[in-house]
C-alpha cells in the first residue's frame, strides 16, 4: 500500500505558526515578509510569543493588532504568568478580548532569569499554567492553548508527573495542546498514547522547527531537553559554513519528519518558524498545501 504521505492533497492538513515580535525596524520587515509568505497558505491560526517585561509584551500586542487589522489570519496571543500579578495578567487578557484576539496561548513561561533557571511564581500572580487557563476562561470564552512536553519538561520530576500536570491544564478548560519541538516522531507518538491513557482528549499538534542553523537549534533544544537523534546530527555535519546546503539538507529532515508522521494518521503541525518562511513554505507545499488567492479588502485597503 501506498504510504498516506505521499498521496496528501490540499485540504487534508491542517497547519498553525508561531512568530516571534520583532525588536528592531529590520527585524519587523523580516516578520512581515513571513507573515506576507504564510498567510496565503490559509493556516488554521497564527501565534506570537510573549516575553517578560513591559517592552516585549507590548511588542507582541503591537503584532497581534496588526495582525488583527492588516490580514484575515487569526492571531492566537501567548500570555505567561512571569512577572505579574493576576490584575496584570487579567488586563492584559481583557485588552485582547476588546482588539477582537479570541485565542490565547497560556503557559507559565521561562523565569525572567533565563531557561534552566529554577522558576518562582510571581507574589500574588498565577502560580502555573493551570491557574492561568483557569482564570482566562473566568474573564472571557477564550480558545485556550497549552504547551505539552512529549519527552518531559525539564523541571518535572518524572513523565507520570508531566502527564499530571498537563492534565490539570486541560481540566481547568484547555482547548487544545501544541507540543514543544519534536525531532523523532516517535516521541511524539509516545506522548499522544501516554496522554490519552491519561483521559486526556483535547487535539494534540506536534511542533515541529525547521533547523535553519544547526548549532542554533540544537542549543534551543539542549535547554529544553529535545533530543537531536544521531542521524539528524549526521546529515548536518561539515555544513557549518554552509547555509545553502545546510537549508536543504533542513527541508529534506523536516519533510521526512512531518510525513512520517502523515503516515500514523497526524493531520496537524505546528511550525515554529523563528520567523523564516521559505523552509516553513516548502515543507508545506510537499505536505500538499497550496496558496489561496488573495483578493481581500484588506489587502487593497493595505495597498492604498
Amino acid at each position: 500500500m501506498e504510504p498516506k504521505s505521499r498521496l496528501v492533497g490540499d485540504g487534508e492538513i491542517d497547519v498553525s505558526f508561531e512568530f516571534f515580535p520583532p525588536k528592531t525596524e529590520k527585524m519587523e520587515e523580516t516578520l512581515w515578509h513571513c507573515i506576507h509568505r504564510l498567510a496565503p497558505l490559509r493556516p488554521e491560526f497564527v501565534s506570537v510569543t510573549y516575553g517578560a517585561g513591559g517592552s516585549t509584551r507590548e511588542r507582541t500586542h503591537t503584532t497581534v493588532s496588526r495582525i488583527i487589522k492588516e490580514t484575515n489570519l487569526k492571531p492566537a496571543a501567548h500570555l505567561t504568568c512571569v512577572d505579574a500579578t493576576k490584575a496584570e495578567v487579567d488586563d492584559v487578557a481583557r485588552d485582547y478580548w476588546t482588539s477582537g484576539v479570541r485565542h490565547i496561548v497560556a503557559l507559565r513561561g521561562d523565569p525572567a532569569s533565563g531557561v534552566g533557571d529554577h522558576y518562582v511564581p510571581t507574589q500574588g500572580g498565577y502560580a502555573n499554567a493551570a491557574a492561568l487557563v483557569s482564570g482566562l476562561k473566568s474573564i472571557a470564552p477564550f480558545e485556550i492553548s497549552v504547551a505539552g512536553y512529549p519527552e518531559c519538561h525539564p523541571e518535572s520530576a518524572n513523565l507520570d508527573a508531566d502527564i499530571e500536570n498537563l492534565k490539570a491544564k486541560v481540566d481547568a478548560g484547555a482547548d487544545r495542546i501544541i507540543t514543544q519541538f519534536v525531532f523523532d516522531g516517535d516521541y511524539y507518538l509516545r506522548f499522544l498514547e501516554r496522554a490519552r491513557a491519561a483521559g486526556i482528549w483535547v487535539p494534540i499538534t506536534p511542533g515541529v522547527i525547521p533547523i535553519h542553523n544547526f548549532a542554533q537549534v540544537s542549543g534551543f533544544a539542549r535547554k529544553t531537553g529535545a533530543t537531536i537523534p544521531a542521524w539528524i546530527e549526521r546529515r548536518f555535519e561539515g555544513l557549518e559554513n554552509d547555509p545553502k546546503t545546510s537549508h536543504l539538507v533542513a527541508s529534506a529532515v523536516a519533510t521526512e519528519q512531518v510525513l512520517g508522521l502523515v503516515d500514523e494518521g497526524v493531520k496537524s503541525f505546528h511550525f515554529y518558524t523563528l520567523n523564516r518562511a521559505d523552509l516553513v513554505y516548502a515543507i508545506c507545499h510537499l505536505l500538499g498545501l497550496r496558496p489561496a488567492p488573495v483578493d481581500s479588502a484588506k489587502a487593497k485597503a493595505n495597498a492604498a
